[in-house]
């Protein structure tokens, strides 16, 4: 999945720094340079849900929907911990913030060990939302530096961009290391026969403990090159209290009192859950006799193509889209495309529909930047709180997933995919409706 923008269409709600090397283009990008790995590697952590549900649906024996608790707790920690981890943050600091949150993830990494050993699907739920947290604490800490390391008229298209990193990611890791992971998944049956039943757990153990071993390793590694950096200091009680400004509309009390924001939280709980709940049921769907048979190992390297959809997106997005269209249109037109992709492939079989699902990976590329830019615009003293409200807003993730595993159950696996499809339509609305509220006169939210 996508990582959490700051505010860029808006008046920059972080005061840039007044001196140092972040002060010119060339002097930005190494802390730049720092904090697109840190997308890279939580964008990587995140596609890996979509390898390890099949892989757990099979070990534990689960339906649809017991297999998208995964997605519920993963998601779940953004719900919970959104808001207490911005106060962590500006209590901490953002350097250190972004420390704790790679310690949180790594720490996460390491419950996979002994959830694998002890063959505890419940252990496991814990170590997603543990590694969650932590990914919670990153991009709380990360995202500000991204709206201040350049100027702030290519805010959006440059947060595009270090988005293109995360979703070079979500297709390197599924492609890479979901095959050691999914090493059982791919194993004959004849292969299988000649396994012990111990001899299969150990497999299936070690299949998930090394890769999750490594990726703690990595995250601990990249802490020390955190705190080695020398990453700006950023002072939210400057540049905040834009209010009064020609840009900011009225002050109306409260974030909440903007329609442009509500209506955009919920685009946002709409994105990430259409997008999470297709990712984490593509290796199930491509293994179904109406569409391609795959195997789970074979479904992965599928699968995969559908981040690397979405990465191809965010460079297009970030060097031409966004530069030249008004972004509540592009949003639009992408959403539209991406509802009619996603209703093709459940009205067709074979080749046409794993394609045209495949392809909602590129227009879902642009949405979640789009969405918080234009649901973030204008608000002044109140662009951090509304920062918050939307970062909260990512725990749709954790219930659309849910919806769909259990219209799987119900409705069968191939109808399930219109509940994405209804979540597009809301978002192409919004991308007319968002953008016409945002530059609206003074109004407030319905009670």
């Amino acid at each position: 999945m996508a990582g959490i923008p700051s505010p860029a269409q808006s008046p920059n709600p972080y005061a840039a720094p007044t001196a140092g090397p972040t002060s010119t283009n060339s002097g930005y990008l190494v802390p730049l340079s720092v904090l697109t790995t840190l997308f890279f590697m939580w964008g990587g952590m995140t596609s890996l849900n979509d390898v390890l549900i099949p892989h757990l649906k099979g070990i534990f024996s689960l339906s649809y929907f017991e297999a998208m608790l995964v997605q519920f707790c993963f998601f779940g920690a953004y719900g919970l911990m959104s808001i207490p981890a911005g106060a962590f943050v500006k209590k901490i600091g953002f350097k250190t913030g972004i420390m704790v949150g790679l310690a949180g993830a790594a720490l996460g990494c390491l419950m996979f060990y002994p959830a694998a050993a002890a063959r505890s699907y419940g252990l496991f739920l814990t170590a997603f939302f543990v590694l969650a947290t932590g990914i919670v604490i990153l991009q709380v800490a990360a995202n500000p530096f991204v709206a201040v390391l350049g100027p702030p008229e290519t805010a959006s298209s440059r947060l595009t961009l270090t988005q293109a990193f995360n979703s070079l990611a979500t297709w390197a890791f599924p492609t890479f290391i979901g095959p050691v992971i999914l090493a059982v998944a791919g194993l004959s049956a004849a292969e299988l026969a000649k396994m012990t039943p111990i001899a299969r757990q150990v497999q299936e153990a070690t299949a998930v403990q090394l890769p999750y071993i490594g990726l703690a390793v990595a995250l601990a590694l990249l802490s020390v090159i955190v705190w080695r950096s020398k990453l700006p200091k950023i002072d939210t009680s400057a540049g905040t209290d834009t209010a009064g400004s020609a840009n900011a509309l009225p002050d109306r009390g409260s974030a909440w009192r903007y329609r442009h924001l509500v209506l955009g939280a919920v685009g946002i709980f709409m994105y990430v859950g259409a997008e999470v709940a297709i990712g984490s049921l593509l290796v199930s769907y491509f293994k179904e006799p109406y569409t391609l048979g795959l195997a789970e190992n074979e479904g992965t390297k599928m699968m995969a193509r559908y981040w690397l959809c979405a990465m191809v997106g965010r460079f297009i997005g970030s060097l031409f889209t966004l530069r030249k269209f008004q972004p509540g249109k592009v949003l639009t037109a992408h959403a539209l495309i991406a509802a009619l992709l996603t209703a093709t492939s459940v009205l067709t079989t074979g080749w046409t529909a794993v394609i045209t699902i495949i392809a909602v990976g590129f227009f879902n590329s642009v949405m979640f930047p789009t969405i918080f830019t234009i649901a973030i615009d204008r608000l002044g003293r109140y662009t951090e709180q509304g920062s918050g409200i939307l970062c909260a807003a990512i725990v749709g993730g954790a219930f659309i997933p849910g919806l769909q595993g259990l219209l799987a159950d119900t409705a069968g696996l191939h109808v399930s995919f219109l509940l994405p499809a209804v979540c597009y339509l809301y978002i192409a609305w919004y991308g007319i409706k968002g953008r016409a509220d945002s530059v609206a006169a003074p109004g407030r939210v319905a009670s």
